[in-house]
């Protein structure tokens, strides 16, 4: 391994299920932009039925700037977040999607920051982001953020994007977060705005490919999403409660 062995700068968690068609040039173009610091990529396949672990693997290639890890786990995003999160180790952690959605606008825009918050969100939601896309995706956006700001009390623009969050604080907090699917990011927010965390999201340049692609979200998926909200709410109070790492150190 090329590899420094010292913490990393960053990690990146990507979830990956039926990916085999995006992976190789996404991770094509990590390797391309990272040229610099010291960068774990850690690729969690969960239950696919194309060729997405074998890709991952032959291209799962060190620099002198990036490790690879790939792991599996049991079917569904929320459940490949938590096992990519719990082998981090990077000082900061970004989740965020197979197929690079953003480029790379939501690290330049968290670079950009003053100052690094807790949790640095790449936002649709984000007056300056451009990520236009069709007319369903649109109204199922918004019906979910009406929802989580109705049920949830959340102020937050979008809690589907990209996170870039603390990694101290994430690793102690992962285990907390047991939705096994997209919800996981939702919990992720809800604990963060319990807390009092600084929360910044940021703008962020949908891809051409992502913006023509048309959603994979029905309506009555909204309305899972919503019922699953109901539970959330009912975990804010133990959300609230500060990781015993974070506590001590304040």
């Amino acid at each position: 391994m090329t590899f420094d062995e010292t913490t990393p700068d960053l990690t990146v968690v990507i979830p990956v299920h039926n990916s085999g068609p995006v992976l190789a040039p996404a991770l094509q173009e990590w390797r391309r932009y990272l040229q610099s610091g010291r960068t774990e990529i850690i690729i969690v396949e969960n239950g696919s039925s194309d060729d997405s672990y074998l890709t991952a693997l032959r291209n799962a290639e060190d620099t002198p700037y990036i490790s690879f890890q790939v792991l599996q786990s049991a079917k569904g995003m929320g459940n490949a977040l938590r096992c990519g999160i719990a082998a981090s180790k990077g000082r900061r952690v970004l989740l965020t999607a197979d197929d690079l959605p953003f480029g790379f606008t939501d690290l330049e825009a968290a670079a950009a920051l003053p100052e690094q918050p807790l949790l640095i969100i790449g936002s649709k939601a984000h007056p300056r982001s451009q990520a236009g896309r069709g007319l369903l995706r649109s109204v199922s956006t918004g019906g979910f953020k009406a929802a989580r700001r109705l049920i949830l009390g959340s102020r937050v623009g979008d809690s589907q994007g990209t996170m870039n969050v603390d990694g101290t604080w994430i690793r102690a907090m992962h285990q907390h977060f047991d939705d096994p699917g997209f919800l996981f990011s939702t919990q992720i927010v809800l604990a963060a705005e319990a807390q009092k965390q600084t929360i910044a999201e940021v703008p962020v340049t949908l891809t051409t490919v992502q913006g023509e692609k048309e959603t994979s979200v029905k309506p009555r998926d909204v309305v899972k999403m919503a019922l699953g909200l109901g539970r959330l709410r009912r975990q804010k109070r133990r959300f609230a409660v500060l990781p015993q790492s974070e506590a001590a150190a304040q």
